[in-house]
């Protein structure tokens, strides 16, 4: 993570837990020369509205300004929620797809597979292991080695 991310991080999280609201990334990305866009990713029990972006950039506005994390460059300011096919990022996102259908992607073949879906059995406390259900098997994945989990979308 970018010492911008990791500043901005640092202030934005006790503001949004004092909302009752999950940071859950932080993003800030180069618009050519002179500018940036930064996004704070957020989540709650029961999901995002718009009012609760706004209500989110409001708060966080001023506290950004005096922190000043681009130095005095300009930049967008983007009060988002993650979006239904986000990857996993957090303990949160695993725990509450436990028991539905994911997408998994590996950085090395299990069982000679390095993408499936399979349905999410659960996930250790600190992260490390997550045990999902294929094909009737049960398999237990490093966290580390989890290029990409997502929640599969059914329409």
């Amino acid at each position: 993570m970018s010492k911008i991310c990791n500043s901005v991080e640092a202030l934005v999280k006790p503001v949004l837990e004092s909302m009752n609201m999950e940071l859950v990334e932080v993003e800030f990305k180069k618009r050519g020369d002179n500018d940036g866009s930064l996004t704070i990713y957020i989540d709650k029990e029961g999901g995002v509205s718009l009012d609760d972006c706004e209500a989110v950039h409001n708060a966080i506005d001023a506290p950004l300004d005096e922190l000043d994390p681009t130095n005095g460059k300009p930049y967008t300011l983007n009060v988002s929620s993650p979006g239904l096919d986000r990857p996993f990022k957090t303990l949160r996102d695993y725990r509450k797809h436990v028991g539905e259908e994911i997408e998994i992607s590996l950085y090395k073949p299990v069982d000679g597979k390095k993408k499936f879906e399979a349905v999410l059995k659960g996930v250790d406390d600190d992260l490390t292991t997550a045990t999902v259900s294929m094909e009737g098997k049960t398999i237990q994945l490093n966290i580390k080695e989890i290029a990409l989990a997502r929640a599969v979308i059914k329409f």
